[in-house]
């Protein structure tokens, strides 16, 4: 068995057995596609066949350092190609000739002879390669599972674009006139896929953006019930003052009547009779006054605000009653600060509706004492005028 097979042999198991699975990328696959890429350049760049020996020693043992580690690699790779090759009895000259083929991988060294440049150019084949965005994303793997860094795919998308642009370069004629077209594809393919990110990203933003519209501009659906519920409460209102007009009208017409027609006739005795049905028609007609005039007289408040009760969002500013005495520009500054304020805004209006259901239920309650007391005393005005008039 010769050294190549040998060495294939040894960091075979040496990786199988000590590597750790964290290591995605620097592993025994990417061991063996840089043996590939190393063969290919021997071929096409007529390397001799002692050179050939070194070069490919050298990548076979270039990421045995990983088993203790990804600082420093390189140097734990050499101590270990070394000690390797001294118990296979290879000379000093060729065991520093693999070393330095060895340290020529660290990642920003230029190398400077023709097997430094193939054993470099081998290192990064994979960015011409078809499955360039399979073997970045183990690269990114092992990367974040080591800790060293975590990217996200924005950050190493363009990562990537960064390193082939400003930080790679192939070196030998062949990777330049062969490998150089297959990896510029590479490029273009990770240039459209920032292009597809930044638009989904844009539009991504520019959903965000709108929620947050939706979110801080009222809901038609809200607006048409505030809307909605404050014409029913108006309209009902109304409807309360109407009753009561119609009652202050019938009673008033009522008292009117009785005043000028019956009460100046109460004075002969032979109409005493009609006294006790003419008071009762008139007290009911008082008493339903009374009440039709309660449900509608305005309840008097003082009409200040401070900008404390705003900043504490105690006040009401769409009632009229809690704003009328204050100047302009405080009004002015109150409604704008509860503009600002989306559930400042909501709450006043609920509250708004909530106090004129409260009046409105106070409107009901007295019209319907009011419509009893009418219905009630007319019909006891009835009964007793007709006792009146049938115990003449």
């Amino acid at each position: 068995m010769n050294l190549i097979e040998q060495s294939e042999d040894f960091v075979s198991n040496l990786l199988k057995d000590k590597l750790s699975n964290l290591y995605s990328y620097h592993n025994f696959n990417h061991t063996l596609t840089v043996v590939s890429a190393v063969k290919e350049l021997c071929k096409k760049e007529e390397v001799s066949d002692d050179d050939k020996k070194a070069l490919l020693t050298a990548a076979w043992f270039h990421d045995t350092g990983y088993i203790e580690g990804s600082e420093n690699h390189e140097k734990e790779s050499v101590k270990i190609a070394q000690e390797f090759l001294k118990e296979n009895g290879e000379s000093d000259d060729f065991i520093n000739s693999v070393s330095n083929l060895i340290l020529a991988t660290v990642k920003d060294y230029v190398p400077k002879t023709h097997l430094e440049k193939i054993i470099k150019d081998a290192d990064y084949a994979h960015l011409m390669g078809s499955e360039y965005f399979t073997t970045c994303e183990l690269l990114r793997l092992e990367l974040k599972n080591t800790g060293v860094v975590t990217f996200s795919n924005s950050e190493w998308t363009k990562e990537n674009l960064n390193f082939l642009l400003n930080k790679h370069r192939f070196y030998t004629g062949y990777a330049l006139r062969k490998w150089q077209p297959l990896k510029e594809k590479n490029l273009i393919l990770i240039q459209k896929k920032i292009n597809k990110q930044e638009l989904k990203a844009a539009t991504a933003i520019e959903e965000d953006n709108k929620k947050k519209e939706k979110l801080e501009k009222p809901d038609r659906g809200i607006d048409t019930l505030f809307r909605v519920t404050l014409g029913n409460h108006t309209r009902l209102s109304g409807i309360a003052d109407s009753k009561a007009n119609i009652l202050l009208s019938v009673n008033a017409i009522i008292i009117s009547i009785a005043l000028s027609s019956i009460i100046p006739k109460l004075d002969s005795p032979k109409n005493a009779h009609l006294v006790i049905p003419t008071f009762i028609m008139l007290m009911s007609s008082v008493i339903t006054i009374i009440f039709a005039i309660l449900s509608t007289r305005p309840k008097v408040t003082s009409g200040f605000f401070t900008r404390e009760d705003v900043e504490a969002k105690k006040v009401n500013l769409m009632f009229f009653g809690n704003f009328y005495k204050m100047p302009l520009h405080e009004y002015d500054w109150a409604m704008n600060e509860m503009m600002k304020d989306r559930d400042y805004l909501y709450a006043t209006m609920i509250k708004d509706l909530y106090y004129l259901g409260l009046v409105l239920q106070r409107k009901y309650n007295l019209l319907r004492i009011a419509y009893n007391f009418f219905m009630v005393g007319i019909i006891i005005t009835v009964i007793a005028f007709v006792i009146a008039f049938k115990s003449i």
